[in-house]
């Protein structure tokens, strides 16, 4: 599994915390960790978590990630841009016990940290418990086990209704500000991750008019 990790402005600092504890993690597991920045919060290109929900969005829906890890001070604006989309099922994770039952019962792709919050001595090691517990399994397998059944069927029928409430993102990236898309794929990085990643060729040579346009 490849996951992506994506900062915003407003906690850019903490982009190396999060990526060590992403990273400790996911070599466990045998996953790839791509940080797509922000690296500092000085950085060139500052994205705001709309633009997290954007860049996410075309990440997952390219196939140049299978997961992505992001947040903002809350983590509520971030969950909430990455749900604006097709493709993404985000979910707010403040412990380990939400990263599991996330995972078993939601199923999503996604998760928004609060990184502003709750974020003193010991963070790191949250993180890294977190991490633990939403890769501990696979993703989907139902919490608690005599719940499987239905919830598994209510994770399909959600996933139904979302297919037939969302426009196709080609079509949405191309009615967005057309700078507030260019910003979201600014990074410093992004042209070289997802060149390399991405499966979508359709969805690949799109991102590269709107970003040059």
């Amino acid at each position: 599994m490849r996951i992506a990790l994506i900062n915003e402005n407003s906690q850019g600092a903490k982009n190396g915390i999060v990526y060590n504890a992403l990273k400790k993690v996911a070599d466990r597991y045998g996953f790839e960790v791509v940080n797509y920045g922000m690296y500092a919060a000085d950085d060139a290109a500052q994205l705001t978590y709309v633009q997290n929900g954007i860049l996410a969005a075309v990440l997952l829906n390219s196939g140049a990630a299978d997961y992505v890890v992001t947040g903002c001070g809350t983590g509520e604006g971030a969950m909430l841009a990455l749900n604006s989309f097709p493709g993404v099922i985000c979910g707010h994770i403040e412990t380990p016990l939400d990263a599991y039952t996330f995972a078993q019962i939601n199923d999503g792709n996604a998760i928004s940290l609060p990184f502003a919050l709750g974020f003193g001595w010991g963070g790191d090691l949250n993180l890294e418990y977190i991490f633990e517990k939403l890769w501990c399994e696979p993703s989907g397998g139902g919490y608690p086990k005599e719940r499987v059944v239905p919830e598994q069927r209510n994770k399909k029928i959600l996933d139904k209704v979302r297919e037939t409430a969302f426009r196709p993102l080609a079509d949405i990236l191309q009615e967005l500000d057309p700078e507030l898309v260019k910003g979201a794929f600014a990074g410093e990085h992004f042209d070289e991750y997802f060149e390399r990643d991405a499966k979508d060729e359709e969805l690949k040579a799109l991102v590269k008019k709107l970003k040059n346009s």
